[in-house]
């Protein structure tokens, strides 16, 4: 393959991160799951790549892909629920979309991702790819091994749970005070005290930015300089998933942060940094929870 063909594919892959992320994400529960299975995709895709011949349809390869390692994570954490797909009941007529229709896929755009881990897999997979992605059903059917009648009986029924679970759902858990190291890192920041941050990393710090290659050490410790850079970001301590987050306002008077981080410590020392600078539709679809410091300082605000 020359470099031209697989930088053209790396562009066009590239292009494909942020639906390849709502449909992962969905599928998980979980904004940073699902970012993590794109990563492993284009990873495996592109070492695939190099054995093969022929390049397939980029667009579908991805998402079966996707789709796969999403399962095997959800069957390695035993949260995947049995359910028959290949039988099919209340088949929907599809044929033309009216106003109900398109009331339903924007009840599933905006739902909470979360919310749809609570679906069985196929349909919660069914009313991800068609009510968020809108897939033609021939391709989901082709992707999810079924066949087209089946496909809009899961899809009528997901549609139905996903209501019932909409009805019932409640508000965003309440906000909890930031521990005290994450409080720490966040102050050092916004007074930019770059000696006082790379005082807390440990000697085997690594950096993972989305695409950019991992970094170690003292390579590690340069996100501070590029920072350094930029002066009107602002941190603020968050809840994301019940994980303790960082989020990143890219000037203090924003009404939402524009992306997040998140830290991994030991002994007191950071040992891992995982920064979403450059995969800013992760955050654009996370449910985010300023700590109550933080929601004093930004005026209360929820994200």
């Amino acid at each position: 393959m020359s470099q031209e063909l697989q930088a053209n594919l790396f562009v066009r892959a590239g292009e494909l991160r942020p639906e390849l992320h709502r449909y992962c994400a969905r599928l998980l529960g979980s904004v940073i799951d699902g970012e993590d299975v794109v990563q492993d995709t284009l990873v495996r895709a592109f070492t695939a790549l190099q054995d093969l011949d022929d390049v397939p349809p980029l667009r579908p390869w991805l998402f079966r892909i996707a789709h796969n390692r999403a399962l095997d994570l959800l069957r390695s954490r035993a949260i995947r629920k049995a359910e028959p797909i290949d039988v099919a009941w209340d088949v929907a007529d599809l044929a033309n979309i009216d106003p109900i229709e398109m009331l339903m896929r924007q009840e599933a755009v905006k739902t909470a991702v979360a919310r749809f881990a609570e679906l069985p897999l196929i349909q919660r997979s069914v009313v991800i790819l068609k009510d968020v992605l809108d897939e033609p059903l021939k391709e989901i059917a082709a992707l999810l091994d079924l066949t087209v009648d089946a496909v809009k009986g899961h899809l009528a029924r997901g549609r139905s749970r996903l209501r019932a679970i909409n009805a019932k759902a409640g508000s965003l858990p309440p906000a909890r005070a930031a521990s005290a190291a994450v409080d720490r890192y966040v102050t050092l920041f916004n007074q930019r005290d770059w000696d006082g941050l790379r005082a807390l990393l440990s000697t085997d710090v690594k950096l993972q930015q989305s695409t950019r290659a991992l970094r170690t050490g003292a390579e590690a410790s340069l996100f501070f300089t590029i920072y350094a850079t930029y002066d009107r970001i602002w941190l603020a301590p968050a809840w994301l998933e019940g994980r303790e987050v960082i989020a990143v306002f890219e000037d203090r008077a924003d009404p939402r942060p524009s992306y997040f981080m998140w830290l991994e410590w030991r002994d007191g020392k950071i040992i891992f940094i995982r920064d979403y600078r450059y995969a800013r539709y992760v955050a654009a679809e996370a449910e985010l929870v300023l700590a109550p410091v933080a929601q004093a300082e930004g005026n209360g605000k929820m994200l």
